[in-house]
């Protein structure tokens, strides 16, 4: 194998994790959520957020932030209110549909993990989890890639 090789089939074993991912979701009723949707609603959390936030840890700008909430707000995973402590700040909460896409989601990526082990080997799932893991960040939950994307 070509030491270029590396990063594109890791990059490949994602995009086909997440084109597996978003196929089941249509199939279970969100066929409109996209790949970048789901770093929105994990950035969102549980407390909410605001466009400026939103485009910081997305590592985008943010008019893109805010044309994103835009979408996923005419798609109903997120709405916006007032901030409780601030009616100056505008927030961006995730809606029960937008729950309900990440919790589907969580379900589908277990039975995806659990096809790899039964293709690979459950040992050998785990040992190249147990790789990435000493060459990566310890954070997987970094959710800049839209903007690194962008850039």
């Amino acid at each position: 194998m070509s030491s270029y090789e590396l990063p594109l089939r890791l990059f490949l074993a994602f995009r086909v994790l997440i084109d597996e991912l978003h196929a089941e979701l249509a199939r279970q009723g969100h066929p409109d959520i996209r790949p970048m949707h789901g770093f929105v609603l994990q950035a969102i959390g549980a407390h909410g957020t605001t466009a400026v936030e939103l485009g910081r840890t997305l590592g985008v700008s943010k008019q893109a932030a805010g044309k994103t909430i835009e979408t996923l707000e005419r798609l109903g995973y997120v709405e916006r209110g007032v901030d409780p402590r601030d009616s100056r700040r505008k927030i961006v909460r995730i809606s029960s549909k937008g729950y309900d896409a990440l919790a589907k989601s969580a379900r589908i990526f277990d039975r995806l993990r659990q096809g790899w082990a039964e293709r690979l080997g459950e040992e050998r799932l785990q040992a190249l989890e147990s790789d990435l893991r000493k060459v990566t960040p310890q954070d997987v939950w970094r959710l800049d890639v839209p903007g690194w994307f962008g850039a």
